[in-house]
């Protein structure tokens, strides 16, 4: 099912939650987005193979797949991009990813399909423009790839950011805006603590983040953040997380003991 984010009758912002059975906990869920400004799409982290039939079909409701302009992939993880052969198969659209992935992607595509059709984006991001706006295509290095990339919207005022936000939850609840921080932290803590490589690169984040106010922060799993006060609990509370590489010791670097057996 989608879920409309933003419409204003010419600039769509869609979101889909339900397109993979969690298989009783054995699948993560996952967020899927498109973007449709002024009859011109871009599909925001498209997922593995488990969701294109589903999505092929929800999307179409509001915009013809075979006329994608563009797919973007926050980084190449498979819950990113496993699908991408077959949106390059079933249309003309082109992948927007890191530079330091762009070499990396043909390896899991026919051979041919991705010639001319990869645009590598420079670390330091990039502008889009779709339609008659000017998209922004975000560094965000090592949150949690070493070439991670986010998406924001500026008519919708939408930060769609892969992994940074991100909460396990089951998918009927992950459409629902957070309306209570404390309690969400639950969700995304230990998330967070193992995944973001650590709090210097969550303080550069959390401080262009801010420039850019956005009104929504939109992860690509479990539950959005909208409004001032949830956006701004969540920047608060990244920015001061010790994660990653801060809490590693030399005793987890230490090799397994081998056993010996005495027969």
């Amino acid at each position: 099912m989608a879920i409309e984010l933003f419409n204003d009758g010419k600039h769509v912002c869609l979101m889909f939650t339900d397109l993979v059975d969690d298989n009783e906990g054995q699948t993560v869920q996952s967020n899927q987005f498109l973007v449709v400004n002024d009859g011109n799409g871009i599909l925001l982290d498209p997922g593995g193979v488990m969701t294109y039939n589903e999505l092929f079909v929800a999307m179409g409701r509001f915009f013809p797949p075979k006329k994608l302009e563009y797919v973007f992939a926050s980084h190449a993880d498979p819950d990113i991009i496993a699908s991408l052969p077959r949106w390059l198969t079933g249309s003309e659209t082109r992948l927007l990813i890191s530079r330091i992935w762009s070499r990396f992607v043909p390896h899991f595509c026919p051979q041919g399909k991705t010639e001319g059709r990869i645009i590598p984006v420079p670390d330091e991001g990039t502008l889009l423009p779709l339609g008659d706006t000017m998209f922004q295509v975000l560094p965000a290095h090592f949150l949690h790839s070493e070439g991670n990339l986010q998406f924001y919207d500026p008519v919708s005022r939408m930060l769609f950011s892969g992994d940074m936000g991100a909460s396990i939850m089951a998918a009927s609840e992950a459409g629902k805006p957070v309306t209570d921080f404390d309690a969400h932290l639950a969700h995304m803590k230990g998330f967070h603590m193992r995944y973001m490589v650590s709090n210097k690169v969550c303080r550069y984040w959390a401080a262009m983040v801010r420039e850019l106010d956005p009104e929504w922060i939109i992860p690509q799993h479990g539950a959005p953040f909208k409004g001032r006060e949830m956006v701004h609990r969540f920047l608060d509370w990244i920015e001061t997380l010790p994660c990653g590489v801060d809490l590693m010791t030399q005793a987890q670097y230490a090799a397994p003991k081998i056993v010996t057996v005495s027969l």
